[in-house]
């Protein structure tokens, strides 16, 4: 099976999204400055797993 890493960036950075996005809203209030990491999380989970190439062979 085939994965592309466009597809592998996508589900890491929503992966990371919502990890960060369970953690911000514990206290019932979401921040600004919650929000800009929850942001900051998945662009930078698309681009780290964006970048880093799948592994070839077995």
């Amino acid at each position: 099976m085939r994965i592309s890493s466009i597809a592998k960036s996508i589900v890491g950075g929503v992966a990371a999204g919502a990890t960060a996005a369970v953690t911000a809203v514990q206290d019932g209030v979401l921040t600004t400055g919650e929000g800009v990491t929850i942001v900051l999380a998945v662009l930078g989970a698309w681009g780290i797993v964006y970048a880093v190439p799948n592994r070839t062979g077995a």
